[in-house]
């Protein structure tokens, strides 16, 4: 039994010489009066603090390589006595200290983690100076989306630092359950991310966490109206703006016995929707290019819209007769500068454009008949019947306003009439020569050699 005199002078010397720091020895180790370490014998620059609560906490001393032996002595903290044993807190500290003679600096590197950005100090300070700054409006809204909606409430709060890949590999797995593309999209906005916080050094030059992670197959959604189809599309456009599309009622509810006879159940649509979808199919535009065009963009004498900004910056949108007709028919609002004015329910809203074409669109579609046609689907379809008419993949592309010949290239094989053309040359030539009954209308092969 050891008497308090006895644990005292052996705590002082524990406390002014080393030993090698076992279970036994720290469980040996009493609270006293002030805080002491108490440091290993066979591992220097190892020991355990014992608080005068008892607490007991393994760390480690030691100076910066290079600073001499009248540097500053640092000491950072291993973990707690109980979490780990004394082999487990003896190997980390065996492995720190290594990484100190070879130039590391743990304390500092503590330091700067207690600074470092949080994910989403990270992502504020990259939105207002990066994509704010050097994105199109559109491109600003979907990075923000992304970020703000679906990153920060899982990972937000961690350090960017300390983001892994298996963190964002599981962020892109539960996103993509219901919408891959979506995730594919995330992940590539969080690459750009950490590159970016890379660049002004708020992260390691080659530390990229979204780097690797593998996309979910894209497939691209292509629909084109057949003419069976554009004729129904052209159906219900006009119905919407003469006698007006039907709607439809739920007899079974209660309310049902106070709606307006069936003949009467009939609605018209806002005439600038029905402007605007038309001018889509006859120009090939995207929605935004439409919906946001101004009159002082309009130039009638030389039939184009002159937008001078766009996804691809700078276009001209090539009007045909139909479509400048539909524009010249359409009133001017006053005070609002755009062709398709939006409702302006207050002030702020006064003078801007029409938001989107949600709910006409969704109308027109299901009278005509074609549930799931996305209003981009008007521009492939406008895209395709110009291939179907053989004007060549560059006519095609300087309409669309694409800023690259390969974008154009996925409506090469639209334009089958002279593939149809050579199919038949060949295969009548092969078929006479297996028949031997040669044709004037037959071209005779040639072999390799070039004889016949």
């Amino acid at each position: 039994m050891w008497s308090p005199k006895a644990r005292s002078d052996r705590d002082s010397r524990m406390l002014h010489s080393s030993v090698r720091l076992t279970k036994r020895v720290i469980d040996a180790a009493s609270a006293g009066t002030a805080r002491r370490i108490i440091w290993d014998s066979e591992l220097r620059g190892f020991g355990v603090r014992v608080e005068t609560s008892g607490t007991k906490t393994f760390l480690i001393r030691y100076r910066p390589k290079g600073s001499g032996r009248n540097g500053p002595k640092r000491f950072v903290t291993i973990g707690r006595y109980g979490a780990m044993t004394p082999e487990q807190a003896r190997n980390e500290a065996r492995s720190q200290l290594a990484a100190v003679a070879r130039g590391d600096d743990p304390a500092e590197a503590r330091d700067q983690a207690k600074v470092a950005p949080t994910l989403s100090q990270l992502i504020e300070r990259f939105l207002a100076e990066q994509v704010t700054v050097k994105k199109k409006a559109s491109t600003a809204a979907l990075y923000t989306h992304y970020l703000t909606k679906l990153v920060i409430p899982t990972l937000g709060s961690k350090k960017a630092g300390s983001v892994s890949h298996g963190d964002i590999a599981k962020l892109h797995g539960t996103i993509g359950k219901t919408r891959p593309v979506t995730a594919n999209r995330v992940v590539a906005t969080l690459y750009s991310l950490f590159s970016y916080g890379a660049k002004i050094g708020e992260l390691p030059h080659d530390f990229n966490p979204a780097k690797g992670v593998e996309p979910y197959k894209e497939r691209p959604r292509q629909r084109y109206l057949t003419n069976v189809e554009l004729a129904r599309l052209g159906d219900a456009l006009h119905e919407a703006e003469t006698i007006g599309l039907a709607w439809h009622v739920d007899e079974a509810k209660a309310k049902a016995k106070h709606s307006p006879k069936t003949e009467n159940r009939r609605r018209k649509l806002d005439p600038y929707a029905i402007a605007a979808i038309r001018l889509l199919l006859l120009t090939g535009a995207r929605l935004r290019e439409v919906l946001h065009a101004r009159w002082d963009w309009f130039d009638a004498e030389r039939g184009m819209l002159l937008l001078p900004d766009s996804k691809t910056d700078e276009k001209s949108i090539y009007l045909s007769s139909a479509a400048l007709s539909i524009l010249n028919e359409l009133p001017r609002i006053h005070g609002n500068p755009h062709i398709f004015p939006g409702v302006a329910r207050n002030e702020d809203d006064e003078g801007k454009p029409r938001a989107d074409l949600k709910k006409p669109w969704a109308a027109v579609t299901k009278a005509a008949g074609l549930p799931g046609l996305r209003i981009h689907d008007l521009r492939h379809t406008f895209a395709s019947y110009g291939a179907g008419a053989h004007l060549g993949l560059h006519v095609i592309g300087t309409l669309l306003g694409h800023a690259q010949p390969q974008t154009t290239q996925r409506y090469a094989h639209l334009d089958s009439d002279p593939m149809h053309g050579a199919v038949n040359t060949i295969g009548a030539t092969i078929s006479a020569a297996m028949n031997s009954k040669p044709s004037n209308e037959v071209l005779p092969l040639k072999r390799a050699d070039g004889r016949g």
